[in-house]
């Protein structure tokens, strides 16, 4: 696989994708004797993908003869794609994939891509093996070659011909919008064709977005380049491990950290939420949907145990961006906080417990990833309802709860650094 990064044209469209149209309050009523600084910095590691995962046929076959079918289900969101690749089993090195980036599943006006998708599905040459005349006689694993990944348009390089993927393959797509998940379903419809072929099990795979773009545009093969050798063994041999375990080591939940409300306030009863019970509907609904803290804000301004309320400022923070706020206060106040978990229908990042407003140093271990209980959760970053993708929350009725292990969410630790100096 090729080596995974971020370009800087990619975090800059992240960062401007990510800004929310919030005002900056960062209060003149200083009453305190010292001033501190408190960073809420996002430490996620980007990831090329989603989700990603394998198919084949239940049983001890895997191979997915004429006449069989598989099904997989994956979450999405609009501008993100299906990507996914299998061998074409009476063949050298051929392969069934989309072409790049893979498959829209959104059109424009977010509305969900159903029924039969067949058309974009595409046979390429892996370009490792000389092809001989597909069919079951075919020796593997062939002829060694040093050519390129190409797309098959009728006949190969050697002069066999070839029908249409789709002729081969059916693809069709459902969708739960209430989940945001798809349900793929691939037919083997090759029986009694010139070309009849069995396929391998394949690798599937959902881009994270940064920007609205695919972090990997390119994510299983370049065409006119060399491919990779998990890409090969699954083209030469059916063998779909190396290619899962490449793709599983980039795979990955990402999330932005929108502007973060900051309260310096009296007492121990922390202003902004209280667990186990419904949102006030005072604003932090607002923050935990759309990222936008101003509602909160000035509902928390109106608070008589409540000294000052700081926003860090317009702009979201994107993996290794830094939110900052400044005040000031005295040994008596506490602080609490609020971030949202960007990627999300309704998650944000808090404080759990008291922390004294004059507190120094790393305070990560006191922050908790929580859910507010106003919009039907879904997987993060692949909600269509998410309002990174513009969409539209599924209102619920639930209390204020932590964030619970139904979707691989990392540790907090392992998105969020918070800190006070």
């Amino acid at each position: 696989m090729k080596k995974r990064f971020l370009s800087a044209t990619l975090l800059v469209a992240l960062l401007v994708s990510a800004t929310w149209l919030t005002s900056c309050d960062d209060d003149d009523d200083k009453t305190g004797n010292f001033s501190s600084v408190i960073s809420f910095e996002n430490v996620t590691e980007v990831q090329d993908f989603v989700q990603s995962g394998t198919f084949q046929k239940a049983g001890s076959q895997p191979l997915i003869m004429p006449g069989d079918s598989v099904s997989f289900t994956f979450s999405a969101g609009r501008g993100q794609t299906l990507m996914f690749a299998t061998m074409y089993g009476y063949s050298n090195d051929l392969f069934f994939a989309p072409e790049n980036p893979g498959i829209q599943l959104f059109n424009s006006d977010g509305t969900a891509i159903t029924g039969d998708v067949s058309s974009h599905i595409r046979i390429w040459d892996n370009g490792t093996r000389v092809n001989q005349a597909p069919g079951p006689i075919v020796i593997h694993p062939g002829d060694a070659e040093n050519g390129n990944v190409t797309m098959i348009s009728g006949t190969d390089a050697q002069g066999h011909t070839y029908p249409a993927a789709s002729e081969l393959m059916r693809l069709t797509l459902a969708y739960n919008d209430r989940a945001s998940e798809f349900t793929a379903t691939i037919t083997n419809i090759s029986g009694g064709k010139a070309n009849e072929t069995p396929f391998s099990p394949g690798v599937y795979a959902v881009p994270n977005l940064v920007g609205g773009n695919p972090v990997n545009a390119v994510p299983f093969f370049t065409v006119g380049e060399k491919s990779n050798a998990e890409l090969t063994a699954l083209a030469e041999s059916g063998n779909v491990e190396t290619l899962r375990d490449a793709i599983f080591d980039v795979t990955g939940i990402i999330t932005t950290l929108s502007p973060a409300i900051v309260v310096i306030y009296t007492g121990t009863v922390n202003p902004i939420y209280t667990l186990n019970e419904k949102d006030g509907g005072h604003g932090l609904k607002a923050l935990a949907e759309t990222g936008n803290p101003n509602e909160l804000r000035d509902y928390l301004m109106t608070q008589p145990n409540v000294i000052s309320v700081h926003v860090s400022g317009t702009q979201s923070a994107a993996p290794s961006q830094k939110l900052e706020v400044r005040y000031e206060a005295n040994e008596v106040y506490n602080i609490a906080y609020a971030t949202m978990f960007g990627y999300s229908n309704d998650w944000f990042f808090t404080n759990n417990a008291v922390i004294g407003a004059n507190h120094k140093g790393n305070i990560t271990d006191r922050t908790v990833l929580l859910d507010n209980g106003t919009a039907v959760s879904q997987y993060p970053g692949a909600g269509n309802r998410q309002a990174m993708f513009g969409g539209t929350s599924q209102a619920e009725d639930n209390v204020i709860t932590p964030v619970g292990n139904l979707y691989p969410v990392p540790a907090v630790s392992d998105m969020i650094k918070v800190e006070i100096r």
